[in-house]
């Protein structure tokens, strides 16, 4: 971690006053001594409020804390509505870096002969730039065929940044825990170990390649459902971990809101397909788009009443274990079936309350903050809002963060955004519910028994012609374990008889011993006599072996 990066990171804190947000029994001498004695760290923007100059210094401190920023928006859980929606204001619009460049890493990637023959019409200008990498347009001969592409490179260094202030967050984020109270339920340093593992993963431009080319998979299987969301083709034989081409794509953004209006778009079955693509992938594929914000997400309305999405950027995606979205899906029912009771009995079930939480009170709690919403269309209700008052409640019962459900819920959140933009009186209980209920049905019913079963032939038919031969074992191994269990069981019978002689002779021993003392001291010698010989009599009969 360099020295000089985490002076900038401090100075720049110190320039927008954000350590006023530290409560002042945890804030460091040293902090109050450079505030007032090196005047270029002052606060300059005393004018603003705590959540602009938090999304100011966000957006200052460049491209990973910008994204780190972006993913935070959606951790009500974390932040106050007003430090939500401020930081839902940072864009990560980042200047270019020279298209020369950009073309001698794609040369270097592939080869300069494969780059002369295979690729024309290359644009120096690149057609868009982010954070971590920019797209330029060029023509493919695949197959013998033409075909347009664009190709994604990564900045140069951004790799090195990127490790370099992830450890600064890290770092941050222990001073974090072990400063407020509520650190350990937010789990800051998980939450940050998890962005890490997401931004890392985008380092990657192969990882993105596999994550299109499953999705792409995903939505042709010819299915109904596959039709709403098209997925470009990759071209993985020109892929690098640095650059990824890709089929290009034409549709109009789907927050160009007017044009799809003009192009005389479907609205409400555009809002409901993309409900409909959202929960597709969560509960069928177990395997979602986790990035898509309106930059990512297109239309295509070349027929415009059945208007289909279009995704891109897949450097972010988001996976679900069976467990996970059964869990889910039950909640999301229950609380559209206003089963508020069910949904505080699986919170408590799953371990995200703790054990001794009083079901009553989550009930009520829970009931409190979603019966004045739940029939409701979208345009008067926030999930955002929602999410604020439902992690709010939490923090009365110690429920803690889940980190692997981050992803979820910043796509839920999305795709929330989405559908109020483009269909506002849009019911997302009445779109989802029968998907949901529909999956549940096909997980627990008997559809769900037969499916496993035939899901389960191919391993049976492998082992069904050895049944016999292990059978066969499992009988002789078992007569031959009772044979031996027997003749245990005997081995130990006659210790415990032997055991038992040896007691009643040492107690006999012990005893004719004691009489023999007593006999003695009252000038009984014959008597003492014969008794202490008895007792020797015993003691030997005790050890004997």
């Amino acid at each position: 971690m360099s020295s000089l990066r985490l002076y900038n990171i401090v100075k720049i804190f110190l320039q927008f006053g954000l350590d006023e947000l530290i409560p002042k029994k945890h804030k460091p001498w040293y902090v109050r001594f450079l505030r007032v004695s090196i005047f270029w760290l002052r606060n300059q923007h005393k004018n603003k409020s705590e959540a602009q100059r938090f999304r100011l210094a966000i957006e200052a401190l460049g491209p990973v804390f910008i994204k780190f920023g972006q993913m935070l928006s959606t951790r009500r859980d974390l932040l106050s509505d007003e430090f939500a929606s401020e930081l839902a204001l940072l864009q990560d619009q980042v200047p270019s870096f020279s298209g020369e460049v950009a073309q001698q890493i794609i040369i270097d990637a592939i080869g300069e002969d494969v780059f002369n023959e295979m690729f024309s019409n290359f644009d120096i200008s690149p057609l868009a730039s982010a954070s971590i990498a920019q797209v330029h347009t060029a023509t493919l001969l695949h197959n013998n065929q033409e075909k347009e592409v664009v190709i994604k490179v990564l900045r140069p260094d951004i790799s090195e940044t990127i490790i370099a202030d992830v450890k600064v967050m890290t770092m941050f984020a222990g001073i974090m825990a072990k400063l407020f109270n509520d650190g350990k339920r937010l789990r800051p340093k998980e939450v940050i170990a998890e962005y890490e593992k997401t931004i890392i993963e985008e380092l990657n431009l192969l990882k993105e390649s596999a994550n299109a080319t499953l999705l792409r998979h995903n939505f042709n299987q010819g299915h109904d459902e596959d039709k709403i969301l098209y997925v470009p083709e990759v071209y993985n034989e020109y892929c690098h971990k640095n650059i990824l081409v890709m089929e290009r794509v034409y549709g109009i953004g789907v927050g160009d809101i007017d044009t799809l209006k003009a192009r005389g778009v479907n609205m409400k079955l555009l809002a409901e397909r993309g409900v409909s693509v959202f929960f597709t992938q969560v509960f069928r594929d177990s395997f979602f788009h986790a990035d898509m914000h309106p930059g990512n997400v297109f239309v295509d309305a070349s027929t415009p009443e059945d208007p289909t999405w279009i995704a891109i950027d897949f450097g972010i995606v988001g996976t679900l274990n069976q467990e996970d979205k059964r869990y889910l899906a039950e909640n999301f029912v229950a609380f559209f079936n206003q089963d508020y009771r069910k949904v505080a009995q699986l919170h408590v079930d799953s371990g995200w309350v703790p054990a001794d939480t009083n079901v009553d009170d989550l009930e009520l709690a829970i009931r409190t903050v979603c019966e004045p919403i739940i029939n409701k269309p979208l345009a008067e209700i926030s999930f955002g809002q929602v999410l604020v008052s439902l992690f709010s409640t939490a923090r009365r019962f110690n429920m803690e963060v889940q980190p692997q459900l981050v992803l979820l819920q910043k796509t839920l959140l999305y795709i929330e955004g989405l559908g109020r933009q483009l269909y506002p009186q849009l019911d997302l209980w009445a779109t989802a519910k029968p998907f949901l209920e529909n999956w549940i049905k096909d997980q627990m019913g008997v559809k769900a028994i037969f499916s496993k079963v035939k899901a389960n032939l191919p391993f049976w038919n492998e082992k069904l012609p050895e049944i016999p031969d292990l059978f066969y074992d499992y009988l002789t191994s078992g007569l031959q374990a009772n044979h031996k269990q027997a003749l245990l069981i005997n081995e130990l019978a006659k210790n415990q008889k032997k055991q038992n002689t040896h007691v009643i002779f040492s107690v006999f021993s012990g005893a004719n011993f004691i009489a023999a003392t007593l006999l003695y001291t009252t000038e009984h010698n014959i008597l003492a006599i014969g008794a202490l010989t008895v007792s020797f009599i015993c003691a030997a009969l005790a050890f004997k072996k």
